[in-house]
């Protein structure tokens, strides 16, 4: 007869406070990214012509309707 090994259920994957909190800041600034190239149309970048301009050729580039 066969010896039975026992079974340990599996225990739930943790995951450490240092990755999600750096996960979390990945998420807001890719965030914070996407609504600057596609929805700001000048009102955050108030630093000049440049950064409109380069978040306007942006929008071109991704497709999203600008004008």
């Amino acid at each position: 007869m066969p010896k039975v090994q026992s079974v340990r259920p599996l225990s739930p994957a943790t995951v450490s406070p240092r990755v999600l909190w750096t996960a979390v800041g990945v998420v807001a600034a890719l965030l914070m990214l996407a609504y600057l190239v596609a929805f700001d149309q000048g009102a955050v970048s108030q630093s000049g012509m440049y950064l409109h301009e380069l978040m306007h050729d942006g929008r071109h580039l991704l497709g999203v309707p600008c004008h």
